[in-house]
């Protein structure tokens, strides 16, 4: 397949491990002379050992030999087109980790004819040469990125074509109602109708359903690649600082008896479960003169717009039943103002006992509180703090993603709300009797989207916002 995208075909090389000193560095060779240029500086021990005629998928150790130096001893992996990552002719050095090593080989390469590969440029070579569609391609970048198992599950789904399959399964529905359509307007002088109204109805309810559902799976698809934002909030001095440092196990945020002494937001992310946290100190609830202390509420109120799930916490030692669920009612009216309804219902608040160290007996309407599904911890003394752990993986019912076609790529999420804009308007067309050639321009815009996602619809400007955040080596 001709590459629309580059602006040459050459053979192409670069480093495929992280740069500095290890025991082993990868370097990848990919393209029509890739086993040529090798040649010239790899001298197998194997002697008659010609890596262009070798079978594909074995691997030759040698001598990488330079201007008369010997450089390395190496490990040389051969892969030949279409049977390669890239589906070109391709080689994989396997050599020590010096980064003098690695800087002379790359050099000979060049000199013997390869150029330095551009960020992404491998898997771009995989994509245009069919290897796989354009989101399977940006799924590699998101599995190398993957810092938990949820966020490494949707990755490893969406690489290996689970989600491509459902989003040509849409747009072959779709292909399919155009072809009808088109196939009126090719006979509209003698008012013929070749698709069944009804039929088309209920195709376009299951398209915008299935469609609406891809794009409403981005809110949990987006947080579980990034993160769950976890807010904890309550009063001064209830003990939100020295939770957050309990559950990230060192000394983050500042502890003191002193009221007010979190001014500002302090983040950090732990695994819990394989699912990532991003937990969040906040400034203590209150009303409060100083200026400093009040701009810490004020965002405060904001992380928790962020979050979706809300530690709520209070001292079981001295607040009662009834502040507890004053506090909790003031603060659901506060956030019932300030968020859309959607919003509001999505997050979840967990409700939190502290301080139980400090009680001689149990608190005065346990009863109460255990109804209100309250978790009693100490902090102080990290009790109970295997209950919160639980409580938050339960929250965001992860499951297992190998098998679900969930949106977590922000152009995937943009171009199928696109999508199913253009599915909504064509329903409202036949609603209103349209005629068939505008209901066309809309089935046509739709098939747009949902062929950008898989890059059947592709243009330069998104190849190169996509390969451009790739490393170089991949």
């Amino acid at each position: 397949m001709q590459n629309p995208y580059l602006k040459d075909n050459n053979t192409i090389c670069a480093l495929a491990t992280p740069p500095g000193s290890s025991a082993i560095a990868l370097i990848r060779i990919s393209g029509p002379d890739a086993f040529s240029i090798c040649k010239k500086i790899f001298q197998p021990k194997k002697k008659n050992t010609d890596l262009s005629k070798v079978p594909s998928h074995t691997i030759h150790f040698g001598n990488i030999v330079y201007k008369s130096e010997l450089i390395d001893e190496v490990l040389v992996s051969v892969y030949k087109a279409p049977n390669s990552y890239t589906g070109e002719d391709s080689i994989e050095i396997s050599c020590h980790g010096s980064e003098y090593i690695q800087q002379k080989m790359i050099g000979a390469l060049i000199d013997s004819g390869a150029r330095m590969a551009k960020p992404g440029e491998f898997t771009l070579r995989a994509f245009m040469n069919g290897k796989f569609d354009l989101s399977q391609a940006e799924a590699v970048a998101d599995l190398i990125a993957a810092n938990s198992k949820a966020s490494h599950d949707l990755a490893l789904n969406q690489m290996r074509g689970g989600y491509s399959r459902k989003i040509k399964d849409l747009r072959q529905q779709l292909v399919h109602f155009a072809s009808l359509i088109e196939l009126e307007l090719d006979f509209s002088e003698e008012d013929v109708e070749f698709a069944d109204r009804k039929e088309l109805f209920l195709l376009l309810k299951k398209l915008k359903s299935e469609v609406g559902q891809l794009v409403e799976s981005f809110s949990q698809g987006n947080v579980l690649k990034k993160g769950i934002p976890v807010a904890i909030i309550g009063k001064p001095n209830v003990g939100k600082s020295t939770l957050l440092n309990t559950i990230l196990n060192e000394e983050k945020a500042i502890v003191t008896d002193i009221p007010g002494t979190t001014r500002d937001a302090i983040e950090d992310t732990i695994i819990i479960d394989g699912i990532a946290f991003r937990f969040v100190d906040t400034a203590g609830l209150r009303e409060s003169s100083d200026r400093i202390e009040s701009i810490g509420i004020e965002r405060t109120y904001e992380k928790i717009k962020q979050a979706r799930i809300i530690l709520f916490l209070f001292d079981v030692s001295e607040d009662s039943c009834e502040d507890i669920i004053g506090d909790l009612k003031a603060f659901r009216q506060e956030m019932k103002e300030n968020l859309t309804e959607e919003e509001f219902e999505s997050k979840k608040v967990i409700i939190i006992g502290n301080k139980i160290d400090n009680l001689v007996e149990a608190p005065r309407h346990f009863k109460k509180f255990v109804e209100m599904e309250c978790i009693f911890i100490s902090a102080k003394r990290k009790e109970n703090i295997s209950m919160i752990s639980e409580s938050l993986v339960k929250s965001v019912k992860a499951g297992d993603f190998q098998d679900q076609a969930i949106v977590s790529n922000l152009r995937h999420y943009e171009a199928l709300s696109k999508a199913l804009r253009a599915i909504k308007n064509i329903q409202k067309g036949f609603k209103k009797n349209i005629p068939s050639d505008l209901i066309a321009i809309d089935i046509k815009e739709a098939l747009h989207y949902l062929g950008e996602i898989t890059g059947e619809v592709t243009t330069n400007e998104i190849l190169d916002n996509i390969f451009r955040n790739f490393c170089v080596g991949k």
